[in-house]
This record gives structure tokens, C-alpha cells and sequence, in this order.
């Protein structure tokens, strides 16, 4: 029989069974990159300098997470809101910048057209686009979650004996951010396939 504190809470296997299946899905959309640029017929064109810029606020916003988490695990109120709070300012600030991204493509032709031709459109833009979108989906989703903690903290709800939507939070928001980190190594990499 397994001991009660060895049994994995329900929220945390969820979190883990979304984790899983959004792997699965940005491992298929880079799977059909893969197969779609091979065969040919394939726009090149360099990243909008935004999502490189969002690299670096994903792994800021890591760090602020980071440090609230473990602030909430000594007990420091205060660290913990300031950083939720600048872990909300570093997700708002990823989306703008996705943004701007997503203008910078279309100031260069590149257009999201699920079928070659269809406008000014491109597969390759559309892949882009694709992947951006999505993961800003699954972002703004954790920005989501990020706030509700965040005014759970301000409510002296998330401390020391009550970790579990800071724990939580915590490993979304560091899969979100590492899956940026991947996907914009291999969109940047993706010419060399």
C-alpha cells in the first residue's frame, strides 16, 4: 500500500498530463516542419529580432518564478509578490513582444495562408506563425494562472504551509518558457535542415 505523502497530488499530475500533451503537440508541429520544408517549395526568411528578444524575457520571467517560489517556501511574503509581479510584467512583456513580431512579418510579406499562394502568404510564414501562436496561447494561459497566484499571495494565501498553486505555477511557467527557448532554436536553426 502506498503512504499517503508518496502519492502524487491530483492538480500536480494534471499539470504533468498538460505538460505531456502539449510536448506531443509542438513535437508534431515541428515534425511537419520538418516534413514540409523537405519537400520544397519553401519561403527563407530571417526571425523578426522580437522573438529573440522574448527568449531573454521567458528566462527573466523564469527567474523571477524561481525566486518566488523559493521566497514562498521561506516564508517571504513580500519577495513572493514582488516576484509574481514581475513575473506578470515579464509574460506581458513576452506577448508585446510576440506582437511586434508578428508586425515585423508582415512588414516583410510574411503572412499566415494555410495553402501555398493564398495572398501573399507562405507555408514557411505560415509554420512561423503557427508555432508563435500557439505557444502564446499556452502562455497566456499561464500568465492566467500566474496572476491568480499572484493575488493569492497578495491575500497571505501562498506561504510556507501552503505551496501547492505556487509549486504548480512554478512548473508551467518554467515548461513555457523552455518551450519558447526551443521553438526559437529551432525556427532559428530550421534553414540549416
Amino acid at each position: 500500500m502506498t503512504n499517503k505523502k508518496e502519492r502524487l497530488n491530483p492538480r500536480k499530475f494534471n499539470v504533468w498530463l498538460l505538460i505531456v500533451g502539449s510536448v506531443m503537440l509542438f513535437a508534431g508541429l515541428t515534425s511537419a516542419f520538418i516534413v514540409r520544408k523537405a519537400e520544397g517549395n519553401w519561403n527563407e526568411f530571417e526571425l523578426p529580432s522580437q522573438f529573440f528578444y522574448s527568449v531573454l524575457v521567458a528566462v527573466a520571467g523564469s527567474i523571477t518564478m524561481f525566486i518566488a517560489y523559493r521566497a514562498a517556501k521561506n516564508d517571504n511574503i513580500r519577495v513572493v509578490q514582488a516576484g509574481l509581479g514581475m513575473t506578470v510584467v515579464a509574460g506581458a512583456a513576452f506577448a508585446f513582444l510576440q506582437y511586434l513580431g508578428w508586425m515585423d512579418l508582415a512588414e516583410r510579406g510574411v503572412f499566415f495562408a494555410p495553402q501555398s499562394g493564398a495572398g501573399r502568404g507562405s507555408i514557411s510564414g505560415s509554420f512561423v506563425i503557427l508555432l508563435a501562436a500557439v505557444h502564446l496561447a499556452h502562455l497566456l494561459g499561464g500568465l492566467i494562472f500566474v496572476i491568480i497566484v499572484w493575488i493569492k499571495s497578495l491575500m497571505l494565501k501562498v506561504h510556507k504551509k501552503n505551496l501547492l498553486s505556487i509549486d504548480l505555477c512554478n512548473t508551467y511557467w518554467h515548461f513555457v518558457g523552455l518551450l519558447w527557448v526551443y521553438l526559437y532554436l529551432f525556427l532559428y536553426f530550421a534553414p540549416q535542415f
